[in-house]
């Protein structure tokens, strides 16, 4: 398969995407928060499917969690270079699609890439390097 092809076959889902933007921009790492923070309100048995997927596809990884307690997704660093794909997606909405904007989006727009470098570079760290 082609590499678009092969993209679009992880990321062409409305719902993997949107995960991953409240995985990397609203720091939800955990399955309640994942789904009582989306805005679009996606439905328990997708968001469990979806969670599912981007860990078979290497973009999250899903800790160990002991009997009673939740388990955490951690993004990979396949997943943190989705950053710059979900940045150009919201700059296109800002730009092409009517509704309110998103201060996130704006600060991260007006930052250039040294702050996407550092958005990058923190999310390696809270993510790549967490122990707990």
């Amino acid at each position: 398969m082609e590499p678009i092809g092969a993209a679009v076959e992880v990321l062409g889902d409305r719902w993997a995407l949107l995960v991953l933007r409240d995985v990397i921009l609203g720091d939800r790492r955990y399955f309640r928060a994942l789904l009582t923070g989306s805005a679009e309100g996606i439905a328990s048995n997708i968001l469990a499917d979806r969670l599912v997927r981007l860990v078979e596809a290497g973009l999250l990884t899903r800790g160990t969690a002991a009997r009673g307690q939740r388990a955490r997704y951690s993004l990979t660093e396949a997943g943190i270079q989705t950053l710059p794909i979900l940045v150009a997606l919201g700059n296109w909405g800002l730009d092409w699609r009517p509704g309110d904007e998103e201060l996130r989006q704006q600060e991260i727009r007006e930052g250039g890439p040294a702050f996407l470098a550092e958005l990058m570079d923190d999310l390696r760290a809270r993510h790549l390097n967490a122990t707990s």
